[in-house]
């Protein structure tokens, strides 16, 4: 029997009615907040994720799964969505369009090697936005918002935001010096990972799952320490907005996220539900000033933020958040012998708005009560050959038992008032 690849998951029954009511959602939340949507390829060239995300990230050295196609090109499945979308806002000339800063948004499969467990997978389906042209610390408060009001309004309740600053260039210059003189007569403590970090993407040593109780990483220096004061007061200005949002934070000094682009603000949300595993960011993003112009395009500032959606619905499991109240509105048993006639009403109930199933196999009378005990619709309705033929159907309440009698076409009006 052929398998799903190791890291893979498939998406079917209720799982799958969540995952598609989590997109209605979001789509909803988008039109609110003025949205576009975009849709990039599933692959790009290499060097676009090398430029973009940083060849010393963990994600080039380890992650990526990268490919020669027919023609020797270089080729990277995505392993995250910003890149892509900051790709087409250049190709594209976005920048020059008259309605400023382009606000994007996306649901795209990422890719990643990496060792799979709860919460983490090789292929996952990410929900991001991306807000182009604009350097204010509203749009910095604007992407988080979007986070901050898609989980509530899932219902996740143990959610907790996490924000930190990175600083400008100065700055985070300023900070890498001090840590690696801090760590430099204890780098040989570390695992072999940071030992590599340790040069070339010193602040990756902060965010380490290896060492992160490590009584070397105990008492490094504080990053706040290092800002100056252009970095502090735009730090302080988006706490500010937060706070005139009534969106509760804690600040982390350790978080600086894994990718070579972001600067000053950067966020997780993360996910504190007993039983749900370390893998616990179900939301994180920040601000990436530098990113358009080193992939090439004119200089541009940004904020933007990913959410892995099966991670997300891993979460809501563990909270026993039932997130899908719907029920079916009808079922019809059909029981004619020009069974036609009958799914033609179906089809014209289904076209009204209502969802309605019946039956396909030519089940008896008992076997088509048996599926409506699984399938729980708020009513059921028995149509055969008389019911055809007096235009009068007996319309049965599933909760209640109560039954009326109703003209046929009148099916319409009477699920309306319901």
């Amino acid at each position: 029997m052929i398998q799903k690849p190791k890291g893979t998951i498939d998406l079917y029954g209720n799982d799958g009615k969540k995952f598609i009511y989590i997109q209605s959602l979001i789509n909803e939340i988008m039109k609110k907040f003025n949205f576009e949507y975009i849709k990039t390829p599933t692959f790009e060239q290499t060097d676009l994720f090398k430029r973009g995300v940083g060849e010393t990230t963990d994600i080039i050295t380890k992650e990526t799964y990268d490919f020669l196609d027919r023609s020797n090109r270089e080729l990277t499945l995505r392993p995250e969505g910003t890149a892509g979308v900051v790709r087409s806002f250049i190709e594209n000339k976005m920048y020059a369009d008259s309605n400023q800063p382009k606000k994007l948004y996306y649901f795209s499969s990422a890719f990643r090697y990496e060792r799979p467990q709860a919460g983490r997978l090789r292929e996952h389906t990410q929900f991001g936005i991306e807000i182009l042209g604009s350097d204010s610390i509203l749009s910095d408060a604007e992407a988080i918002s979007i986070g901050y009001n898609t989980l509530k309004m899932i219902g996740l309740k143990n959610i907790v935001l996490k924000i930190n600053t990175l600083g400008d260039k100065e700055s985070r210059e300023s900070y890498k010096k001090a840590l690696i003189d801090y760590l430099k007569p204890n780098i040989d403590q570390l695992c072999s990972d940071c030992q590599t970090r340790y040069l070339n993407n010193p602040l990756r040593i902060l965010d380490c799952k290896v060492d992160q109780d490590s009584e070397v990483l105990k008492n490094i220096p504080k990053f706040d320490n290092y800002l100056n004061d252009i970095s502090q007061t735009r730090f302080n200005e988006v706490k500010d907005a937060l706070d005139a949002l009534e969106i509760e934070y804690v600040v982390d000094n350790k978080l600086v996220r894994g990718l070579d682009y972001y600067c000053h603000t950067v966020f997780e949300f993360q996910a504190e539900i007993p039983g749900f595993g370390s893998q616990n960011t179900i939301c994180a993003g920040g601000r990436y000033n530098n990113l358009v112009e080193t992939i090439g395009g004119p200089d541009t500032p940004g904020i933007g933020f990913g959410m892995g959606l099966e991670r997300l619905l891993l979460a809501v499991e563990q909270e026993e958040n039932n997130l899908l109240n719907e029920r079916l509105d009808l079922f019809v048993v059909n029981l004619s012998s020009t069974k036609e006639e009958v799914y033609a009403l179906v089809n014209n109930l289904r076209l009204n708005g209502f969802s309605v199933e019946t039956d396909y196999l030519d089940k008896n009378l008992k076997a088509q009560f048996k599926q409506i005990e699984r399938l729980n619709p708020k009513y059921f309705v028995i149509i055969g050959d008389e019911e055809l033929l007096t235009n009068k159907v007996k319309i049965k309440d599933n909760d209640t038992k109560e039954e009326q009698e109703i003209d046929l076409f009148d099916l319409v009006d009477f699920l309306d008032f319901r």
